[in-house]
Order: structure tokens, then sequence, then C-alpha cells
């Protein structure tokens, strides 16, 4: 018997007796939403008016010549904000006004979370209050400031290490003192139920289109679906179509230094019980990944269902790596892919030569990196 809340033995709500009501509501919202026509309409209306959807797919012919069978990117990175965050943004906010929520809080690492959030408060009428870690808010000055020429308001987060996890902590907090007002917009397919099926929900387009794209286009499934992560919603997003293909393999390619699935164990999160980064003692690892996204010690019970189960295959990247598939795909393909994104692109490069010359492998481009470009500049000097 599956327990309500729980994906297998993942999930539930480890959370203070203060957010059952709020959690409560948030799942009647989820239920009615799915059922609400006119919800239906305005959330696909927004997404493809203002999101940008559907987005293209697009086949990589230098790259699939240089490894040696085809492939093809989902397009992501194209959306407004320039990644995949804004499905599931536009689809919560609908939502908290649903709700009557006149105020958004939410965590972000990248900053993509973050823009999209503040993007789809201002469409829908609501403030936002971003929180972001102080050494995220350094490394993405960028999308920092974006989120403050959006209407946003920045919030930094110095507690523990300054990083993402740190982030959702405070997010919670600042959600905890004003439910009546607040929805917690939350980035990624983690937290207490019901937000991993809420994320997973309103990112589930992107497969949905991937697989009709690639059998208009091709006429047969890809042998593999790859996708980097650490919640997991751009992962969840595209895997999604793919899960009853028993033939196609999904490969969630994680950081190096942030493994909760190759160096982690189960344990509970943030809400939920999943598998995540720690030590011996229960407690997260200190995470260091130069990825700001994938900087997390959590991953979504959803996905850690799909791994105790063996249909999801995982691999990690190391920062030198990522880097590298940085700079390659850019002079390669003429896309410059954000540093969460290049996860799954090394992954690829490594399975250079494994396929037949007519597989197909379809690679989820979430989102574009313009964002780290200080970074790749600063790894260019300390290697040149």
């Amino acid at each position: 018997m599956i327990k309500k809340g729980y994906f297998g033995q993942f999930g539930g709500q480890f959370v203070s007796e203060l957010l059952y009501p709020a959690l409560v509501e948030l799942e009647k919202a989820f239920m009615t939403a799915q059922k609400d026509k006119y919800f239906q309409k305005e959330y696909q209306r927004l997404l493809t008016d203002y999101a940008g959807r559907p987005t293209p797919l697009y086949y990589a012919k230098k790259t699939s010549e240089f490894i040696g069978y085809k492939v093809y990117f989902k397009r992501e990175d194209l959306l407004n904000g320039g990644s995949h965050k804004i499905n599931n943004a536009l689809g919560q906010v609908l939502m908290a006004r649903l709700m009557g929520k006149k105020r958004i809080v939410t965590e972000t690492a990248a900053g993509m979370h973050g823009v999209a959030a503040t993007m789809a408060a201002n469409v829908a009428g609501l403030t936002c209050d971003v929180f972001m870690g102080v050494k995220d808010i350094e490394r993405q000055k960028l999308n920092a400031e974006k989120i403050k020429i959006l209407g946003g308001n920045v919030v930094p987060v110095s507690r523990g290490n300054g990083i993402l996890k740190d982030a959702v902590s405070e997010a919670m907090v600042a959600w905890i003192r004003d439910l009546p007002n607040t929805h917690y917009l939350i980035g990624s397919a983690v937290g207490p139920y019901p937000y991993p099926a809420i994320v997973a929900y309103f990112q589930r387009i992107i497969g949905v289109e991937a697989k009709r794209q690639i059998l208009d286009r091709e006429n047969k499934l890809p042998k593999a679906v790859i996708a980097c992560g650490s919640g997991g919603s751009n992962a969840l997003g595209v895997f999604q179509a793919f899960l009853s293909d028993k033939d196609v393999e999904l490969i969630f390619v994680e950081g190096k230094e942030a493994a909760g699935f190759k160096n982690g164990s189960k344990g509970i999160f943030q809400g939920a019980k999943t598998y995540l980064f720690q030590d011996e003692f229960g407690m997260d690892r200190r995470t260091s990944s130069r990825a700001a996204g994938l900087n997390y010690p959590g991953r979504s019970p959803i996905l850690s269902d799909l791994f105790d189960k063996r249909r999801i295959s995982v691999s990690v990247a190391s920062d030198k790596e990522v880097l590298d598939a940085y700079f390659q795909m850019s002079h390669l393909e003429g896309l410059m892919p954000a540093l969460e994104t290049c996860h799954a692109i090394v992954e690829l490069f490594k399975k250079k030569g494994e396929y037949k010359k007519e597989d197909i492998v379809l690679l989820n481009f979430s989102g574009r990196g313009d964002k780290d470009l200080a970074i790749a500049r600063q790894y260019l000097i300390s290697n040149s």
C-alpha cells in the first residue's frame, strides 16, 4: 500500500505542525488547478504567449558528427528568463492567486528561478521576495541584478554556508511567519508533499513536447535522455514522458562535489525523506559545486524512488569537466549553456562512440550560460 504523500518510500511531510494547514490548503489548490478549465486555459496561454512555448527541438549536427550518433537538444534555454524555471513559476503563481495570496517567497542559487519567480509574480500582480545565499549573490551578480530590475526583492542569506540549502531554509521561515498572505514558490521537486508533485506536474510539458517532436522528426524514440540535476525539476520535466518506455535510458547527471545519489544515502531533509549528501550522523555534508543551481545536497523524492527502482541511472561531472564542456559546446554549436546544463553535456561527451550512427540521444538544454561568464573567464585566466 502506497501512503498518501509518498513516492514509494520517499517523500512525506516532515515539518512543523504549524505548516500542516498550509500544506493541506496547497494540496486542495493543486487538485482544483488540475481540474479547473479556466486555470488550465490561463496557464497554457501564459506558457505560449509569455514564456514562449513550445520550445524547439534542435538537431545538433556538429555535436552529432563529433560523438558519432544523432543528438537533439530540447531548447529550454530559449524560454523567457533563460531556463525551464518559468514553467513551474507561472503555474505556482496562478495557484497562489487561486488561494488569495498576495506575496511570493522563494529561493534561488543560480538566479534563474529567482528571475522566473519574479517575472511570474509580476504577471499575477503579486510581490516577490527572493532569498539568495550571499555566496551565490556574489557569483551570480547578473541574475541578482535582473531580479531587482524586474521588481523582486533580493534577500541575502548569510546563515550556514550562504548557499542554496540555506536560502531554502530562510524562505520557509519567512513563509511560516505569514502563512495567510504568503505562498512559498519552491523552485525544484523537493520539500514536503505536495511540492514535489506540483513542480513535476508543471515541468512535465518539457517531455510531452520533446517526445512528440522527436517522433515527428525521426519516427522513433531516443536510446537515451540526459538531464542535469540536484533537486531535479528539469530532469523530471523531460523524464516523465519516457518513464513507460523501458528501452529508453534515463540518465541523471549530478555534480561530483554535491553527489546526493552517487555518494549519498537515504535520510530526512527539508521536509521529506529522500536521498541526500550526508554524513554518518545524518547531517547534510558541505557541497562545493561551481554550478550554483546544483550546489544542493538533497534530491527529489520522486527521483529517489526512480533511482531505487533503477529506472534512472546516475552519473557525475566534476567542476573541471563542466567548465571544459562550457567552452567546447560554445565553440562547437555556438550555444552557450548554463554550468548546470553543462553537467548533462559532460555525460554526452563521455558517451562518444557508445551508440550506433543512426541512434538518437535527447539532451535537455535546460538553461543559457551568459550568467556564468565571469566564472568561465576566471577559469580561463587560472588555466592560462
